[in-house]
C-alpha cells in the first residue's frame, strides 16, 4: 500500500525511525506495541521509507528491501545507545581509573558495518543536524564526539518530551562546546594560576594547618565563577551558595572577593577588621563564640548590584541545601502586598555544592530534590554541583554507594544530570552556560558531576597512601589543571612556557606581600566572649493586646466567603461559631485565637509564613485556614480577604519531610526578617527527624555566626495516651540546648497566651533581641473550655510566663503546698480543683515560659506564701524527661530551705505507655498525688 493511502507519510526523520522501531517489536511481541500503533500495523503493514521527503538524495536506500529496513532500525538503535549510555564510555576521569563501557555503543554489537551507516539517511539519527554531516556513519561520530568526550549526558529517565528533545537538540547541535578567544584563555589560565597559587602559598607558609584543599577540583571556582558571571546577564539579584569545607576558603576567596589578607590573618592569629574593603561590598557575620575559618560564610554586593552569598555551614555537610533553597525563595518572594507572595524566579537562585560520597549518602539531599517542584519550595531550580572526588574522608566509591555514579540519585527526579571532567576548564565553563539556560527554559533543578581528585588527604595532616594507596600513586603523578592547561596554551602557540612561569612567580609573590602586610600586626590572644546586651536581657514585656472592634471585625471577614464558594456543610457549620464569642457566647479556642493573632500581625505589615505536614487543615482539624470547595475542590484562603492587610499570608502542607522543610523555613526567616515564619510538625516527635537542624543552626547560629532568627516551631505535646512517639516532643532536648538566651521555650495552658506569644514574636522580628520560639503546642486541649480565651483576654495585656490558677491561693496563708506544671497537665489539675473549694492548702502556677526560666516571677510568688513548706514540680512525662531535670536546679536557687519533691511519671526508656487504660491509671496518680495535702 503507498504512503498517499496509509499514514505513514506524516511520519519523518526520528519519529519515523520510531515507528519503524515499533514495527520490528510488533513483529515480535505485538503485545509490548501501544494498541493504537498495533491498529495501524494490522491495517496498513510496514511503515514504507521508499517516498520519505526526509530521505537523502544520495541515499541509495530501496524502497521494498527488509534488508534495508533493518539496518535502519539497529541504525536508530545505536543512535539511541549513544545518547543514553555514551556516558559509560565518556573521558570524564581526569586520573582515567573510572569504570568504561564502549560496548553498548560498538556498532558490531548491533551488526553494522561503517558501509551500512554510510547509507543510512542522516534524518533518522539526528534531528537537524549540522549542515557538515551528510551521512549516517558521520552522524554516529558526531553523536559519539558530543555524548562521550570530556562531558557526559545523563538525560533518558527525563519524562517530559519536549523538555527531552529540547536537551537533545542542545547537545546534539553543539551548544555546550565552549569556543574562547585567546585572550579569554590567557584569562582562564590566570584564573587557574590564583586558585592554585592560592593553594599552595597556604601549604607552603601555614604547614600542617587544615584547609581542606580544593586541589584536584580547581575547576569548581571556575564553575562557580561562571554560574555568577551569567547571573550578572539574567540581571538576577542573587546568588546564595551552600558547600561543605572542601575548597570553601578558596571559593571565599575568589568567588566572593574575600581579601587574601584577611584569609592569611586567621591563619596567622592576627585581627582581621582592618583589611575589610572600606566600600562595604563585602560583609561578614560573627558570634560572640565564634567557628573555624571553613565553617564560615559572608556576602559579597558586587558593582553590578549582584548579591553573591555564602552560607554558614557546621561540619555535617549536606545540611546546608535546605536552609539556601529556604533563603532564595524569601529573596524571591514579594511579601509587602495582601494575599499570595509574588515570586520572581529570576531574582535568586542557589548552586548547592555536594559531595560525592555525601550526595548519595545523605538522605536530605534526596529530601532537597523531592521538594524542587512542589509550589511552596520551589525556586525555579537549583544549580547542583558534586564536587567529586571520588572518595570519601577515607571511604572507596565501592564501600560508599550501590550506585554506578553518585549523582544517580537524581535521576529519580527527572533532573539531567552532566558529568564534566574537572581537568577541562574550557568544558566546564561551557557546562556552565548550560546550565543557567536550561534553568531559565525550564524552572527545574539540574546537577553537574564534576569528576577531580583529591591532591591531598581529607586534611592536610591526613597521609591517604596509608589507605588508598592505588589512587594516590596515580594523583602523585598526574599534572595539575593549571599544568595542564598551560602545556595546551604553549601547544596551540598561544602562550610561552616562560610565561607561565612568570604568571605563577607573579600571583605567589603578591600573596607574599599581603601576608607581610598581615605580620605586621601582633597576633591575637584568645578573644573574649561577650554576649550581646540584647540577647543577655531577654525578650522585653510588649503590649500585644488588640481591640475588640478591630478582631470584631477581622473575625466577620474572615465567615465571609464568595457566593459562588460552597464549602463542606458541617466544617461550615463549625466556623461559623466563631461568632459566639464576640456575641458573649462561649470561648476562643487555640486555632481562632492563632487566626485572629496572624490577622493582626498582617495588619501590622508582618508577613505569615506557616508550613507543615497537613497545615493548612492542621493535623487535629483545629486550623482550617485554607477551605476547600466541596464540588470543585477550588482553594480559598479568607485572610487574604481581611481588610487593612499590609502583607502576604501564606500556609503550605509540605511534603512527609522533618529536616529539610524545617531547615528551609529557618533559611526564608534568615533571609526575610519581616516574616513570621512557622514550621509546625505533624507531632512533637516527628521533630526528631529534623534535630540536625535544631542542633547545628537553631540552637547556636547567633553564637557561632551572628545570625539572628525569628522562627516559630509548634511541637504538638502530651501524654494522652497515644502510645509513645504521639505523646511526647521530647522538651527536654530543646531544654538541654538552651543556654545564653538562645530562644524561647514555651508550654502553653491558654488561647489567649497563644495569641500574645505570637504577636510579641512578630513585634520583635527586627529587633536585636529576637531569637527562635519553641511552642509545645497541644492535641486534646485544642478545643478545653479551660485552654480557651474570653475576647477580652485578647484585647489588652501581654504574653504572660507563669499563670496562677485562679481560685487558689486566695489565703495566703493557708497555703502550704505550691505546685509547679506546665501545658497540659496545669490543665489537668485545673479541671481537678474547679473552683479552688476544699484545696485551701494549694497552689498552682502554670509555667508558659520554661525557658528562660521565670525565676523572678517565681520568686514574687513564692513569697507570698510564707507558711508553704512544699515546692512540687509536676509533669506527666517520664522523670528523665520532660522539664524535672532542667527546672530542678532553679528550684533549689528558689526554694529557701522548702522542700522540694517530682512528681510523675517514674525514669523510662519509653516516653509513655502503650495502651490508654494504663496511661489513665497513672495520669489519675499523678494528679491525686500533685494536689492532695501534705
Amino acid at each position: 500500500m503507498s504512503n498517499k493511502q496509509s499514514p505513514w507519510s506524516a511520519f519523518s526523520g526520528p519519529n519515523l525511525g520510531y515507528v519503524m522501531e515499533q514495527y520490528d517489536l510488533y513483529l515480535q511481541t505485538p503485545e509490548e506495541v501501544d494498541s493504537e500503533l498495533v491498529s495501524l500495523f494490522q491495517q496498513y503493514g510496514a511503515p514504507s521509507i521508499g517516498n520519505s521527503s526526509e530521505l537523502s538524495t544520495n541515499a541509495p536506500i530501496s524502497a521494498g528491501s527488509s534488508n534495508d529496513f533493518d539496518k535502519i532500525i539497529r541504525a536508530i538503535q545505536l543512535a539511541d545507545a549513544i545518547r543514553s549510555s555514551g556516558h559509560l564510555a565518556a573521558n570524564i576521569y581526569p586520573l582515567n581509573d573510572g569504570p568504561k563501557n564502549e560496548s553498548k555503543i560498538d556498532i558490531k554489537t548491533y551488526n553494522l558495518t561503517e558501509q551500512d551507516l554510510i547509507e543510512v539517511p542522516v534524518t533518522f539519527l539526528i534531528s537537524n543536524a549540522p549542515r557538515n554531516i551528510t551521512n549516517g556513519l558521520q552522524a554516529i561520530k558526531h553523536l559519539k564526539a558530543v555524548y562521550t568526550t570530556n562531558i557526559a549526558f545523563e538525560i533518558a529517565h527525563i519524562v517530559e518530551p519536549e523538555e527531552r528533545a529540547w536537551l537533545q537538540n542542545r547537545i546534539e547541535n553543539g551548544v555546550i562546546k565552549e569556543d574562547l578567544s585567546a585572550d579569554e584563555k590567557k584569562k582562564l589560565l590566570k584564573r587557574l594560576t590564583q586558585i592554585e597559587g592560592f593553594e599552595k602559598f597556604i601549604h607552603r607558609t601555614f604547614v600542617g594547618a587544615k584547609r581542606f584543599s580544593i586541589e584536584g577540583l580547581d575547576t569548581l571556582v571556575v564553575l562557580i565563577d561562571e554560574l555568577v558571571r551569567q547571573s550578572d546577564k539574567t540581571q538576577t539579584k542573587q546568588v546564595n551558595i551552600g558547600m561543605a569545607h572542601r575548597g570553601r576558603l578558596n571559593v571565599l576567596t575568589h568567588v566572593l572577593n574575600k581579601p587574601y589578607e584577611m584569609m592569611f590573618a586567621e591563619f596567622a592569629h592576627v585581627p582581621t577588621e582592618s583589611f575589610l574593603p572600606k566600600d562595604g561590598s563585602l560583609e561578614l557575620s560573627e558570634g560572640y563564640y565564634g567557628d573555624v575559618k571553613y565553617h564560615k560564610g559572608a556576602s559579597y554586593h558586587s558593582k553590578s548590584g549582584l548579591t553573591v552569598q555564602l552560607a554558614y555551614n557546621p561540619s555535617h555537610l549536606e545540611v546546608v541545601s535546605p536552609i539556601v533553597t529556604g533563603q532564595t525563595r524569601a529573596a524571591q518572594e514579594s511579601t509587602s502586598m495582601p494575599g499570595f507572595p509574588v515570586q520572581d524566579k529570576n531574582a535568586a537562585f542557589a548552586i548547592l555544592v555536594h559531595g560525592d560520597a555525601a550526595f548519595p549518602g545523605q538522605g536530605i539531599v534526596t529530601e532537597v530534590l523531592n521538594y524542587s517542584r512542589v509550589r511552596g519550595f520551589q525556586t525555579g531550580g537549583s544549580i547542583h554541583i558534586i564536587a567529586n572526588n571520588m572518595i570519601g574522608f577515607t571511604t572507596e566509591h565501592y564501600d560508599s554507594r550501590s550506585t554506578h555514579y553518585s549523582s544517580d540519585p537524581a535521576k529519580g527526579y527527572e533532573v539531567p544530570v552532566i558529568h564534566v571532567n574537572a581537568d577541562d576548564p574550557e568544558a566546564v565553563l561551557g557546562v556552565a552556560k548550560f546550565a543557567i539556560e536550561y534553568r531559565k527554559q525550564f524552572g527545574k533543578d539540574i546537577v553537574i558531576d564534576l569528576l577531580g581528585y583529591r591532591r591531598y588527604g581529607h586534611n592536610e595532616m591526613d597521609e591517604p597512601l596509608v589507605t588508598n594507596p592505588t589512587m594516590y600513586h596515580l594523583i602523585h603523578k598526574h599534572p595539575t589543571v593549571r599544568e595542564l592547561y598551560g602545556q595546551q596554551l604553549v601547544k596551540d602557540n598561544l602562550i610561552e612556557s616562560k610565561e607561565i612561569q612568570s604568571l605563577d612567580e607573579s600571583i605567589f609573590n603578591g600573596m607574599q606581600q599581603a601576608y607581610d602586610r598581615v605580620k605586621e600586626l601582633p597576633q591575637s590572644t584568645a578573644h573574649e566572649i561577650v554576649i550581646p546586651e540584647a540577647v543577655l536581657n531577654g525578650m522585653p514585656e510588649i503590649q500585644t493586646g488588640v481591640a475588640e472592634q478591630q478582631l470584631k471585625q477581622i473575625n466577620e471577614e474572615l465567615l465571609i466567603w464568595p457566593k459562588e464558594f460552597s464549602a463542606f456543610k458541617k466544617l461550615e457549620k463549625i466556623l461559623k461559631r466563631r461568632e459566639e464569642p464576640f456575641k458573649g457566647k462561649g470561648k476562643v479556642d487555640w486555632g481562632h485565637a492563632e487566626t485572629l493573632a496572624f490577622a493582626t500581625i498582617l495588619q501590622d505589615g508582618n508577613s505569615v509564613r506557616l508550613t507543615g505536614q497537613d497545615a493548612q487543615r492542621g493535623t487535629f482539624s483545629h486550623r482550617h485556614l485554607v477551605l476547600h470547595d466541596e464540588t470543585t475542590g477550588a482553594e480559598l484562603t479568607p485572610m487574604h480577604y481581611i481588610s487593612d492587610a499590609k502583607a502576604s499570608f501564606v500556609v503550605y502542607n509540605s511534603p512527609l519531610t522533618e529536616a529539610a522543610v524545617l531547615g528551609y523555613e529557618f533559611g526564608y526567616n534568615l533571609e526575610d526578617n519581616n516574616s513570621l515564619s512557622i514550621w509546625e510538625a505533624q507531632y512533637g516527635d516527628f521533630a526528631n527527624m529534623a534535630q540536625v537542624m535544631f542542633d547545628n543552626f537553631i540552637s547556636a547560629a547567633r553564637s557561632k555566626w551572628g545570625l539572628k532568627s525569628g522562627l516559630v516551631m509548634l511541637l504538638p505535646h502530651a501524654a494522652e495516651g497515644q502510645g509513645a512517639e504521639h505523646s511526647s516532643a521530647r522538651l527536654e532536648r530543646y531544654l538541654q540546648l538552651a543556654a545564653e538566651n538562645n530562644w524561647t521555650v514555651a508550654n502553653l495552658s491558654s488561647a489567649a497566651n497563644y495569641f500574645h506569644i505570637l504577636r510579641r514574636q512578630a513585634k520583635m522580628l527586627k529587633e536585636e533581641a529576637i531569637r527562635p520560639l519553641i511552642i509545645v503546642s497541644p492535641k486534646s486541649l485544642l478545643r478545653h473550655p479551660l485552654v480557651g480565651a474570653d475576647v477580652a483576654e485578647l484585647t489588652t495585656g501581654q504574653f504572660e510566663t507563669v499563670i496562677e490558677q485562679p481560685g487558689l491561693g486566695k489565703n495566703t496563708k493557708k497555703v502550704q503546698k505550691i505546685v509547679f506544671a506546665s501545658g497540659k497537665l496545669a490543665i489537668d489539675l485545673a479541671d481537678k480543683v474547679k473552683d479552688g473549694a476544699g484545696y485551701e492548702h494549694l497552689h498552682i502556677v502554670r509555667i508558659e515560659q520554661l525557658y528562660p526560666f521565670p525565676t523572678e516571677k517565681l520568686q514574687a510568688i513564692i513569697e507570698k506564701y510564707p507558711n508553704a513548706k512544699q515546692l512540687v514540680w509536676a509533669q506527666e512525662e517520664p522523670k528523665n524527661q520532660g522539664s524535672w531535670n532542667f527546672a530542678l536546679p532553679y528550684l533549689l536557687e528558689l526554694a529557701n530551705g522548702k522542700e522540694i519533691s517530682y512528681v510523675g511519671r517514674v525514669d523510662r526508656s519509653s516516653t509513655a505507655e502503650g495502651d490508654i487504660d494504663t496511661y489513665k491509671v497513672e495520669q489519675a496518680r499523678i494528679i491525686e498525688e500533685a494536689v492532695k495535702s501534705i
